[in-house]
């Protein structure tokens, strides 16, 4: 009982990130000025994170992604994919959960992509599901480790920083990503 009760409140959870992916998008200028100041953050604050990118295929940059929930919670953010550097396709990323969890975050989240493989499927799908179209490995690091001397089990490999306010567990499985702007 109680959960058919709460299945219109995931409902109206999904359709608000859906909209506000429409409504609310940012320009391409935009999303990339706000990708490159969050990988000179990742480049000063991760040990060894200017060297890693210079070595990883590609990698996806959300720079500011909002999560927040009460109960039933959501998270939204809009970033790009950089190939060497340069700016391939803008995503956003959105993912919808239940469960005991309160409270409003903000943070930044960079996947990187180690094999060419992988970035590739990355590329060619049209809505991506992490967890289910591909394993992410979230890195966990501390400030003075340095992420080029660690090995990773998975091809694909999420960073999250940059955390600002108070929401418990951090999850990237479940996560939906999607091509937003013409490129």
């Amino acid at each position: 009982m109680y959960i058919k009760k709460l299945n219109p409140m995931i409902l109206w959870v999904l359709i608000s990130l859906s909209l506000t992916q429409l409504s609310v998008a940012k320009s391409a200028t935009v999303i990339d000025a706000e990708v490159e100041t969050a990988i000179k953050k990742f480049q000063k604050e991760v040990t060894g994170g200017a060297e890693f990118l210079s070595k990883v295929k590609g990698y996806l940059v959300f720079p500011s992604v909002i999560k927040g929930g009460f109960i039933v919670g959501g998270e939204y953010g809009e970033g790009a994919l950089r190939v060497n550097g340069v700016t391939k396709h803008y995503y956003s990323i959105t993912s919808a959960s239940l469960g005991y969890q309160i409270g409003v975050q903000k943070h930044t989240v960079l996947i990187a992509f180690l094999s060419e493989a992988a970035l590739n499927n990355f590329i060619r799908s049209n809505g991506w599901e992490a967890g289910v179209d591909g394993s992410i490995t979230v890195s966990d690091w501390g400030k003075s480790k340095d992420i080029t001397s660690m090995s990773y089990e998975k091809p694909i490999v999420a960073f999250i920083y940059g955390e600002e306010g108070l929401m418990a567990g951090v999850s990237i499985e479940g996560t939906k990503f999607q091509r937003i702007l013409p490129n």
